[in-house]
């Protein structure tokens, strides 16, 4: 059985889907965590709530990953119990737009979000999966815009992480965004700790053998966990072989699998690792055909 580490916070659901998804084909998955999240923008995020859209011309809002949504929804808990939950009028306030969502996590969120009944959950989300890279999102709402001769402003919530190209795409099709950020990222304190003892890393014996497979699922992550993974694993760069890295190590070889396009990218360009399969669409299912047909094929 291979093992693959997903480095990733596993889901509070059980079982959590990625782990899931390997598991169902015979894999091996080990979870660790790398980012410690922190909300920021709390009081901004709260005004806007509570001016409403229509006060602020917007006609919908982007949701880019599952912290934003974590932070809306303190913000609209904070202001549900300020206002004693008194419900909006049928079609007004953040329930008369959409929200699109980027990825499966993120559209999740938000379905989960929609099910309380504050007046500040959403209730026309849009998107997911089949929306899960920037590019892809940013050419459905444009297309969208097209149709309809309406206002073209989005309230954009971010990380302190982000590449300009969904806004590039966007702007340049007329559509203004107002970008708020509303959390940021670094890395876990206790990645190291976790990462050697976590279960089938503490006794590693590798002398060059394949361990199995490391998966990377944000460019943020990667420049702070490569190093550490140095310490435990033989990762093949864009001009190795595996077969070379492991004749000169005694750590295991890994393969690199990564959740998209954009982590590929800079994994390839920017870090110089060679990435083995990038998932067809950023969800567990296609991740683990990805890995599995890889493995299949040598």
């Amino acid at each position: 059985m291979s093992n693959v580490l997903l480095l990733r916070t596993p889901s509070q659901d059980s079982p959590d889907r990625y782990e899931d998804a390997f598991r169902s084909r015979g894999y091996h998955p080990i979870s660790v965590p790398v980012l410690e999240t922190v909300i920021v923008g709390r009081e901004e995020l709260a005004r806007i709530l509570s001016l409403g859209p229509e006060k602020q011309s917007l006609s919908g809002v982007i949701i880019t990953s599952k912290r934003a949504v974590e932070a809306w929804s303190e913000a609209a808990q904070a202001l549900t119990i300020a206002d004693n939950n008194t419900p909006p009028e049928p079609g007004s306030g953040w329930w008369s737009v959409p929200f699109y969502a980027v990825g499966e996590a993120s559209s999740d969120a938000l379905r989960d979000l929609c099910e309380k009944t504050s007046p500040y959950s959403p209730k026309d989300i849009r998107g997911g999966s089949e929306t899960g890279t920037a590019e892809r999102l940013a050419d459905s709402y444009l297309r969208i815009f097209l149709r309809v001769g309406t206002s073209r402003r989005l309230l954009y919530l971010t990380g302190d992480k982000n590449r300009d190209t969904l806004p590039r795409i966007l702007e340049s099709g007329g559509v203004a965004l107002d970008p708020l950020q509303v959390y940021a990222t670094q890395g876990s304190s206790t990645f190291p700790q976790d990462l050697r003892f976590a279960p089938r890393l503490r006794s590693l014996t590798g002398e060059g053998l394949s361990w199995g497979w490391v998966v990377y699922f944000a460019p943020s992550v990667a420049e702070f966990v490569t190093p550490i993974l140095r310490n435990h694993f033989v990762i093949p760069t864009v001009n190795s072989s595996t077969e070379d890295c492991g004749e000169l190590s005694e750590h295991p070889i890994v393969k690199i699998a990564t959740i998209g396009p954009t982590t590929e990218s800079f994994l390839q360009q920017t870090l110089k690792l060679l990435v083995a399969v990038t998932a067809r669409n950023p969800n567990a299912e296609d991740l683990a055909d990805a890995v599995l047909q890889y493995d299949e094929a040598q």
